[in-house]
């Protein structure tokens, strides 16, 4: 009797344990264009889908998605929802950076998009030096394991605006009191910015949020997150990130390098972290 009371006390806490872990991820999936010769994503898109799957994301964030490569995720990812709109025109015509989530999960509180600009962030513009219009997605869930509410943020920076990319974080880091100020937050993109970039830096010493990486327990990390579909692999340099406030606790971080048949889901490695709630 005391045996089989023991074992039951061991498996609440277990759960309750296991409960607390959030799977988060930031993936820039690549654009659906004719010009990836072999990369094609009706090629790609089960492969990126099957590692969301297998390494049992519960949140996470995209970059490059287009309108019907967003339809073809939510086909093949039947437990998960997404909210984000397209960048051009604010409905859906453009790159979206949407978040995903897993609807079993997580209740979608309230949502929306802003554009990164310093004139107007409810409508598609450019913004500072930027190249092309930028925006960044936001959600606030309630996850029913933990019952705690939290702020998404995912986001894509401009490839060219070094001041765009400084205004943007100031923005974004603004934004999130904004919407919800006493939330953890947890924020996901391509950042266009390794960490030796300001803007980078803006970020990671706001004392608002910090860089998962250096805050993980175990880091798995072997090369830079950009591979051009295998043809560009550096030792270090990552431009994708996931920044966290401080009531998250990271137990682990890696860059996902799976292939398939020799190939790359996407011309970026996604990053993953498992968050633990304190």
């Amino acid at each position: 009797m005391k045996k089989n009371l023991l074992t039951l006390l061991f498996s609440i806490l277990t759960a309750f344990l296991f409960a607390q872990e959030l799977n988060v991820a930031t993936f820039n999936i690549r654009m659906k264009t004719d010009s990836d010769v072999g990369n094609l994503w009706e090629n790609r898109k089960t492969a990126v889908c099957d590692l969301i799957k297998f390494h049992e994301f519960d949140i996470f964030g995209i970059q490059e998605g287009f309108n019907e490569q967003l339809a073809d995720m939510k086909s093949l990812l039947p437990n998960f929802d997404y909210v984000g709109v397209g960048r051009d025109d604010g409905a859906q015509k453009g790159e979206y950076s949407a978040i995903f989530y897993d609807n079993r999960r997580f209740k979608l509180l309230k949502s929306g998009t802003f554009w990164l600009s310093p004139t107007n962030t409810e409508q598609p513009n450019k913004g500072w030096d930027a190249a092309l219009p930028r925006i960044c997605t936001w959600a606030v869930f309630k996850d029913s394991k933990s019952k705690k509410e939290f702020i998404f943020m995912n986001t894509h920076f401009d490839h060219v605006g070094k001041e765009a990319r400084q205004e943007s974080a100031k923005l974004i880091l603004a934004k999130a009191k904004e919407f919800a100020k006493d939330l953890p937050l947890i924020l996901t993109g391509d950042f266009n910015v390794d960490e030796t970039n300001p803007a980078y830096h803006l970020l990671a010493t706001s004392g608002v949020v910090e860089d998962a990486y250096t805050k993980a327990g175990i880091v798995y990390a072997n090369n830079s997150t950009f591979n051009n579909f295998g043809k560009r692999i550096e030792t270090s340099g990552r431009i994708d990130h996931i920044f966290i406030t401080k009531p998250f606790k990271v137990k682990k971080y890696g860059i996902l390098t799976d292939t398939y048949m020799g190939k790359y889901p996407s011309d970026h490695f996604p990053v993953a972290a498992t968050l633990l709630w304190k």
